[in-house]
């Protein structure tokens, strides 16, 4: 099954992160940007100053798995979504960074 709801083309990217408007915490920061469809996307990022390639797709994989379980509460959200990931991250255990990344997606309409 192939999932709709995945931002991949860097101009889609460019376009949520140079509206500016963001939410941020500890461990992420979340680009939004409100659209007209009735349709929730997101897209993951993570920057090299994170670590290896190995750190950085674990990273990816544990945002990709939150997101996962938090999808059907978001699947009634109007925006697209670009979630980064900050350094305190790899501070931070898994159920923190859940928690975490729960509180931000609620604040949004």
């Amino acid at each position: 099954m192939k999932n709709e709801n995945i931002i991949k083309k860097n101009h889609h990217f460019q376009k949520i992160i140079c509206k500016k408007t963001f939410i941020k915490s500890r461990s992420f920061v979340v680009y939004l940007i409100l659209n007209e469809s009735n349709q929730f996307k997101y897209g993951i990022s993570v920057g090299k100053k994170l670590g290896n390639a190995v750190i950085r797709n674990k990273v990816k994989r544990q945002i990709r798995n939150m997101i996962y379980e938090l999808l059907p509460g978001l699947k009634s959200k109007k925006s697209h979504i670009v979630i980064m990931a900050r350094n305190q991250f790899l501070n931070k255990d898994y159920s923190y960074n859940f928690n975490e990344l729960s509180e931000l997606l609620k604040t949004i309409k």
